[in-house]
C-alpha cells in the first residue's frame, strides 16, 4: 500500500516537473519571440528615422555641411552643391577648397574662438559666427552663412555651417529702395511746381490777369499728374497683392479696340497719328474693363512715342501657347495640349527701342528717354500695369523693336471657347 502511494506521489511530482518545464520553455520561446520582434521593430524604427533624417537633410532649401576638427567636409547636402555649382563629390575636401570663399576662414575661426568663451555660451561648448556676402562668379547671389562650432569631450570637435540664399531678399530690398526713390522723384517735381506757383500767386501775381491764369493752369496740370500717379500706384499695389478680382467673361476684342481708338482719337489727332483697328472677330476669356485698360495704356504709349504723322495698329493673332497660369489657377497635366490663346499687339512706326531697353520696359518707372518721357507726361507705371493685368489673366507680355523701325507690344489672353 505504501509502495503504491509512493509511486503515485513520484508520478505526480514528475508530472508537475514536466508541466513546469514545458511552461518554462513556452515562456522562454515567447520571450525570445518578443525580443526578436522588439529588435526587428527597433531596427525598422532606426531605418525609418535614418531615412527621415536623410530626406530632410537632402531636401533642405539651405545648404548644410558638417566639418571635422581638421575642417574637412564629412557631410554636405545637395543644396550646398547647388549653391556653388559643384558637380563633384566634396566629402573629404576643405570647406574653403569646395566653396572658394576666403571669407569662410575668418568665419570658422570666429566660431571656434567663441566656443571657448564661457560668458557667451554657458560653458564654452558651442560657438557661433555669421556673415553675409555676395558670391563671386554668379550674376547675382547673396548668402547669409552661419557657423556653429562644438568643442567638448563627449561630442568631439566639429562644425556645422548653414548657407541661406538671401538673393531674393536682397533684390526685394533693392527694388523697394528704387521704388521709394522713384516715387519720391516723381512726386517732388509736380509738388515743387505747385508750391512755386502758389507762392508766386500769394506774393501778388494773383492780381495780375496776364500771369495768374498761367500759374493756375500749371497748378491744375500738376495736380492731375499727382492724381494719376497715386491712382496708378494704387492699381499696381492691388495687382501685385492679388486683391483685384477679375470679372471673367466672353470679351469681343474688336469692339473693345474700337472703343479705345475712339477714346484716344483726339490725342492721336494732335500728333497727326492714324489709329487702325485690325482686330479679328475673336472672343477672349477676360475682364472687359481690364482689357480696355491694357489696350488704352499701350495705345497711349504708342501715340506718345510714335512718329508724328505715323500709324498705330491694333491687331490680333490666334495661336496655341503654353503660358504661365495665374497664381490661383490650376495648371493642366504636363501631357495636356497647350491652351488656345489670342495674341493682341499694338504696333507703331516710331523710332523704336534700343536692345538694352527691351528687357526693362515693363519695369516700374523705367524710361528709355527720361527727358522725352517727362515732356510727354505719364507716370512711368503704364507698362508695369499692363504686365500685371495680363499675368493675372494667365497671359504674358512681350515687345519687339528695331531702332528706326517702330515697336510692337504684344500680350496674350485665353481664347473663349
Amino acid at each position: 500500500m505504501w509502495l503504491i502511494l509512493a509511486i503515485l506521489a513520484l508520478g505526480a511530482l514528475l508530472a508537475v516537473h514536466l508541466w513546469w518545464r514545458s511552461r518554462f520553455r513556452q515562456e522562454q520561446a515567447s520571450a525570445a519571440r518578443r525580443l526578436a520582434e522588439l529588435r526587428e521593430q527597433t531596427e525598422r524604427n532606426a531605418i525609418q528615422s535614418n531615412l527621415q533624417r536623410e530626406t530632410v537633410f537632402n531636401n533642405m532649401a539651405e545648404g548644410l555641411v558638417l566639418l571635422d576638427e581638421d575642417g574637412h567636409i564629412q557631410l554636405a547636402n545637395p543644396a550646398f552643391s547647388s549653391l556653388f555649382g559643384l558637380s563633384q563629390e566634396v566629402r573629404g575636401r576643405s570647406l574653403l577648397e569646395a566653396a572658394r570663399l576666403p571669407e569662410l576662414a575668418e568665419l570658422l575661426k570666429n566660431a571656434h574662438e567663441s566656443s571657448h568663451e564661457p560668458s557667451r555660451n554657458n560653458g564654452g561648448d558651442v560657438g557661433h559666427a555669421a556673415l553675409e556676402l555676395r558670391v563671386p562668379g554668379f550674376t547675382e547671389r547673396w548668402l547669409e552663412i552661419n557657423a556653429s562650432a562644438v568643442s567638448n569631450r563627449s561630442a568631439g570637435n566639429w562644425t556645422v555651417v548653414v548657407f541661406h540664399d538671401v538673393t531674393r531678399l536682397k533684390k526685394a530690398e533693392r527694388t523697394r529702395q528704387e521704388f521709394v526713390a522713384n516715387v519720391s522723384h516723381e512726386l517732388r517735381t509736380p509738388l515743387s511746381l505747385i508750391k512755386g506757383c502758389a507762392e508766386t500767386l500769394i506774393d501778388g501775381a494773383k492780381n495780375d490777369p496776364n500771369v495768374a491764369p498761367k500759374f493756375l493752369r500749371t497748378i491744375d496740370r500738376n495736380a492731375d499728374r499727382l492724381r494719376l500717379l497715386v491712382e496708378d500706384l494704387l492699381i499696381i499695389s492691388e495687382l501685385e497683392s492679388g486683391r483685384i478680382r477679375l470679372n471673367l467673361q466672353p470679351v469681343p476684342l474688336r469692339p473693345s479696340a474700337e472703343k479705345v481708338i475712339s477714346d484716344y482719337a483726339s490725342r492721336a489727332k494732335t500728333r497727326q497719328i492714324r489709329l487702325v483697328n485690325e482686330v479679328g472677330v475673336l472672343l477672349a476669356h477676360a475682364d472687359p474693363n481690364r482689357v480696355e485698360q491694357v489696350l488704352g495704356n499701350l495705345v497711349d504709349n504708342a501715340i506718345k512715342y510714335g512718329r508724328i504723322g505715323g500709324t498705330v495698329v491694333i491687331g490680333t493673332r490666334e495661336s496655341r501657347i503654353d503660358v504661365p497660369r495665374a497664381p490661383n489657377e490650376q495648371r493642366a497635366s504636363p501631357t495636356s495640349e497647350p491652351s488656345p490663346q489670342i495674341e493682341v499687339y499694338v504696333r507703331d512706326d516710331g523710332p523704336g527701342l534700343p536692345p538694352q531697353a527691351l528687357d526693362r520696359v515693363f519695369e516700374r518707372f523705367y524710361r528709355v528717354d527720361k527727358a522725352r518721357s517727362r515732356e510727354q507726361g505719364g507716370t512711368g507705371l503704364g507698362l508695369a500695369i499692363v504686365k500685371h493685368i495680363v499675368q493675372s489673366h494667365g497671359g504674358k507680355v512681350s515687345v519687339k523693336s528695331d531702332l528706326g523701325h517702330g515697336a510692337t507690344f504684344s500680350f496674350t489672353l485665353p481664347l473663349y471657347s
